[in-house]
């Protein structure tokens, strides 16, 4: 047989599994979109936070607050996970 024929009902086999798929594809019903689930953190009286927003309005000047320096050590040790012994120089009296 000749090759352009076995190209041809290819080609028709083709077309007709294309149209067959989108005609089950528009009988279907459309999905319902799942609802937006929206997450909102409120402090529950934590001052980090509005300390922080503080420093950060200062500028430059945060640089030599104290009050700033204590906020990001703070905030530094609860992103770390560190407990106040964990940052303590450790003596080598023991050796």
């Amino acid at each position: 047989m000749d090759n352009k024929l076995f190209a041809r009902i290819g080609a028709g086999a083709f077309v007709a599994v294309a149209l067959t798929m989108s005609l089950l594809q528009l009988r279907e019903e459309p999905a319902e979109p799942l609802p937006e689930i929206v997450t909102i953190w409120e402090p529950d009286g934590d001052p980090l936070p509005g300390q922080l927003r503080a420093c950060s309005a200062m500028g430059e000047l945060a640089l030599s607050a104290p009050e700033c320096r204590a906020a990001w050590a703070e905030k530094r040790r609860r992103f770390l996970g560190r407990s106040d012994k964990a940052g303590a120089p450790q003596s080598d009296k023991g050796f």
